[in-house]
């Protein structure tokens, strides 16, 4: 098929939307057990991964799409998502309620579980569902991989590398009783202030040009991706609320000065961020 398959791709974006259902409506009972909502958390990268994964079956059962472009996305997709969860999971372990959720579920009107359905489950649900495009449209794009695809893959890996070495980094730095109120500006996290968001940039980016190497269908259906991911981690809930939130910290505007605020640049002696 020479052209982009407009009504496979519309099932499998039912199918994909249903897949993100079933992984919130899970991760929601499973929190409502345990009294404690921030296992949704832990849902965001589990959600994408099911996403891909009904998504590439779906489309090769109806004979649509590349097979290789098809395992090249699910690997991607699949390896960073459950790396994220496992790594929100262990973080996480041993600890109540995030903060976040207890400050939001205190001005729920009604029934607080009910509430954080509809407000943190459903619509988390639906972001995995908008920003998973590019993989749904990847999955059903015709013709062969190039070297744009592999191009993807490579800012994939950087992003997944700078994700999982700032996440180590930080670990072991908080694992240090004597960093104990200290601002961790070591590795990675001297060369910009959210490695691991920018990591999370470049994977979103990367799966971008996968699908961009399925046609210019794929490119121009999927693109919101990459622009909603990086609004949401430099100007939504990602750098800006982290940063607002550690302005009070000892020490945090000296390292601010002297550590880019997102993409990574060698530490300067002055400046602003």
């Amino acid at each position: 098929m020479s052209g982009f398959p407009w009504g496979a791709f519309a099932i499998g974006l039912g199918w994909a939307a249903a897949a993100a259902l079933v992984v919130m409506l899970a991760t929601f009972a499973v929190a409502v057990r345990k009294g404690m909502h921030r296992v949704v958390d832990v849902a965001w990268g589990i959600g994408f991964a099911a996403v891909t994964v009904v998504t590439c079956v779906v489309a090769a059962a109806a004979g649509e799409g590349d097979a290789g472009r098809q395992t090249l996305v699910e690997v991607l997709t699949v390896v960073w998502g459950l790396r994220l969860a496992a790594h929100i999971a262990r973080r996480g372990r041993g600890h109540g309620e995030d903060p976040r959720y207890d400050a939001m579920l205190a001005k729920a009107p009604g029934n607080r579980n009910l509430y954080a359905l509809r407000m943190v489950y459903l619509l988390q649900g639906a972001l995995v569902w908008l920003v998973s495009l590019p993989v749904q449209a990847a999955a059903y794009g015709p013709g062969p991989l190039s070297v744009l695809a592999w191009a993807g893959a490579v800012v994939w890996a950087v992003g997944l590398a700078f994700e999982a070495v700032g996440d180590a980094q930080l670990a072991r730095f908080k694992a240090d009783p004597g960093n104990r109120g200290r601002i961790m500006d070591r590795g990675l996290w001297s060369w910009t202030r959210h490695p691991n968001y920018f990591g999370d940039f470049c994977v979103w980016w990367g799966l971008f040009l996968v699908a961009c190497d399925a046609g210019l269908a794929a490119a121009a259906v999927s693109v919101v991706s990459p622009l909603v991911m990086t609004y949401l981690l430099i100007g939504g809930s990602g750098k800006r609320l982290l940063e607002r939130h550690m302005a009070d910290r000892p020490g945090w505007a000296e390292y601010a000065a002297r550590t880019s605020g997102f993409f990574p640049a060698p530490p300067r002696r002055s400046g602003s961020a």
